[in-house]
């Protein structure tokens, strides 16, 4: 229990102190020309509301629950991903997908809290989203994770310890990767194509060490949610097309007495106050 606590508490005052401009400036990702149209086309899958596929709308009741107005659904995945890693290229660092759209990414990283309300919520709700996990945040409950990735949300690599990766040798870094690599796949069947590095932080040695691990894209953030409101890189603090959106797996005890799902429903007005909606990372990348 006490190893528990003190692992969420430095996750937490980590997460806290990095969130945002810490970053590193990613490098730019070759992308296809992308589309000009701004009005959402219906979800890929044509399915009708509360169909359970995420991206798919949910009914106006389900957002009601939640004190939320629903999304527009999102437009149709291009035909051609905007970002993909060339034959023996260095794998690409994105915050950012290269698109018109008004849409944005959400992404949400270690996975220390455990709620179950969470589960239900982007059950009803079918808002996708990425889980960027770490063995150390998850290694008691991995079986918790697993309705979400029956949901259809991605599962994408945070490490195995959540260290620095600056302060580790090529070697290190790769068994960090790597063995995170092994451990998801071996819980949900496949491989993840997508990493992130702890804090944001990243060197040459990481990009050459994830691409012989697998991973097709390193994936930082724009905006990072913080209990009420979001922090944003760019000095006019507000959503652009293509961002990424950083969140964590907290509760109560991290969010000042407030819940995931209380977070992540004013995460979701931040969004759709911004005239925005939710579309697949995986579909772009």
């Amino acid at each position: 229990m006490k190893k528990t606590i003190a692992l969420r508490a430095a996750l937490t005052a980590a997460a806290l102190l990095v969130t945002g401009c810490t970053a590193e400036r990613p490098a730019a990702a070759p992308a296809s020309a992308p589309p000009t149209s701004s009005a959402p086309a219906p979800s890929p899958s044509g399915s009708a509301a509360g169909s359970g596929a995420p991206g798919a709308p949910a009914s106006a009741a389900a957002y009601r629950k939640w004190g939320l107005r629903p999304f527009a659904a999102p437009p149709a995945p291009p035909a051609v991903k905007p970002v993909v890693r060339g034959p023996g290229a260095p794998v690409p660092v994105i915050s950012e997908i290269p698109t018109r759209e008004k849409i944005v990414f959400l992404t949400i990283d270690d996975g220390a809290e455990k709620d179950p309300e969470f589960v239900t919520m982007m059950k009803e709700l079918e808002v996708p989203f990425t889980m960027f996990l770490t063995d150390a945040a998850i290694r008691a409950d991995y079986g918790y994770f697993s309705p979400l990735v029956a949901q259809g949300h991605g599962v994408a690599n945070h490490t195995l310890t959540h260290p620095d990766l600056r302060t580790l040798s090529p070697e290190a870094q790769r068994r960090e990767i790597c063995g995170q690599q092994e451990k998801l796949k071996r819980r949900y069947g496949t491989a993840p194509r997508l990493f992130r590095p702890p804090y944001g932080n990243w060197n040459e040695a990481t990009r050459a060490a994830a691409g012989t691990c697998g991973v097709d894209a390193i994936v930082l953030w724009r905006e990072s949610m913080q209990i009420k409101n979001m922090q944003y890189q760019r000095g006019d603090r507000k959503l652009h097309p293509g961002d990424i959106v950083l969140a964590h797996f907290r509760g109560p005890s991290e969010l000042k007495g407030r819940t995931m799902t209380e977070m992540t429903a004013t995460m979701l007005r931040r969004i759709q106050e911004q005239g925005f909606t939710v579309a697949r990372l995986e579909d772009y990348v």
